[in-house]
């Protein structure tokens, strides 16, 4: 990363050796007694799990809660239509809210251009929250897939692009406390790939991929679609070509939990013809994202649990831990970055938590900097034409 030199420092270095210095003091302060009384409940949850991703704050940290932090907490119960099944239950959910906020402090120094806080998952633990709500299984993008969109000329590309504006995308859906969001990733970019194709925008199903899809991923047969349990789109991709379809949701309804396959072929509302993955610079994506609908991408999702809205564009994250399927949408021209020095572009991004998360379902992240591995699992899909069976076309 450049930027101007200062004193033999750019001005980036210094920003961050700024921001880690206020991380360290602001996270210390949101575990400190906050009234000198007796109105305070001390909750210590230990277990042997070290610090995630660079996080300051564990599961081991003592949190010292006042009234003051229980009734925010009871805010975000009501908000949320929370509820707990014992007083024990209702105090580990509350340590465990405490210790969310000072990571949304963390998140917020951090991640500086976006808005960080109180969100529908404040009372998940790190862990559970990844397996409830993500669920990517993949060691390695792409393994077993050699087939690479051919490079576009990326000359004349809009500055703004939205594929919702042109009626390429269905309402924002919520996979509940299920990691499926393969599945989703998967009915997405499926969906837009049908409408360009046919002009007819479709809600596709998610649990039929749920209930019917095994496929494992020809090189790596740890990476398997396994329902609630997590999965991967090129795999989905397959089962889908080789079942010959796959039916929309109003026939084959989500549930968010695994059951017995209730596919049947008659009901085939999509087929997939073939896919392709896209090259990791930013600009093929987005001539891609204009050109052949939206994506379907594999990327970091560690600052999203705490995301509210803005641009996400953090000092760090990683971009080899890929645990969460999204769909791109479309991409903006000037979405402001301090840490980057002035105006930058970003990339919008559909999710599959429901319309309470983020910006009514939505996440932003920065263009350009292959922000939390953004580029690096990114495909798509052509689909091909239903053909009716000869008795339905002797009717017609």
């Amino acid at each position: 990363m450049r930027g101007a030199k200062v004193g033999g420092a750019s001005v980036v270095m210094i920003i961050a050796m700024f921001l880690a210095c206020s991380l360290a003091i602001t996270s210390v302060a949101a575990l400190q007694h906050v009234h000198p009384d007796h109105s305070k409940v001390i909750i210590q949850q230990v277990t042997d799990e070290g610090p995630r991703n660079g996080d300051l704050l564990t599961s081991s940290t003592p949190v010292s809660l006042d009234l003051h932090m229980e009734s925010r907490f009871k805010t975000f119960m009501s908000k949320y239509n929370k509820q707990y099944s014992s007083t024990q239950e209702y105090l580990h959910r509350l340590g465990v809210f405490a210790r969310n906020l000072a990571r949304a402090a963390e998140h917020q120094l951090l991640d500086p251009t976006a808005i960080h806080g109180v969100t529908p998952f404040s009372d998940l633990t790190e862990e559970e929250f990844e397996t409830m709500f993500t669920g990517l299984k993949a060691s390695s993008p792409f393994n077993g897939l050699t087939t690479t969109a051919p490079k576009m000329d990326v000359k004349n590309l809009p500055k703004n692009f939205d594929w919702r504006d042109k009626g390429a995308v269905t309402e924002v859906k919520y996979q509940g406390t299920c990691g499926s969001c393969w599945a989703f990733s998967t009915t997405g970019v499926i969906e837009g790939s049908h409408f360009l194709s046919t002009g007819e925008l479709l809600s596709l199903s998610e649990q039929q991929l749920i209930d019917c899809d095994h496929k494992c991923d020809s090189e790596d047969t740890e990476s398997c679609d396994q329902g609630c349990n997590g999965g991967l789109m090129t795999n989905a991709y397959k089962y889908i070509i080789e079942a010959g379809g796959i039916e929309e949701e109003r026939t084959y309804p989500y549930v968010g939990k695994p059951g017995k396959c209730k596919f049947r072929a008659e009901k085939i509302a999509a087929r997939v013809a073939n896919f392709t993955h896209i090259p990791l610079q930013e600009n093929q994506i987005a001539a891609n994202l204009v050109h052949r609908g939206p994506l379907a991408v594999g990327l970091n999702a560690v600052f999203m649990q705490t995301y509210i809205g803005g641009v996400s564009c953090p000092l760090v994250c990683w971009k080899k831990s890929l645990n969460h399927g999204v769909l791109l949408v479309g991409y903006g021209a000037r979405g402001f970055s301090i840490l980057r020095l002035g105006e930058r572009p970003y990339w919008i991004i559909k999710n599959s938590w429901g319309k309470q998360w983020g910006e009514n379902g939505y996440y932003r992240v920065c263009r350009g900097y292959g922000m939390c591995g953004v580029n690096t699992m990114v495909s798509a899909v052509a689909t091909a034409a239903i053909l009716l069976p000869y008795n339905t076309m002797a009717d017609l």
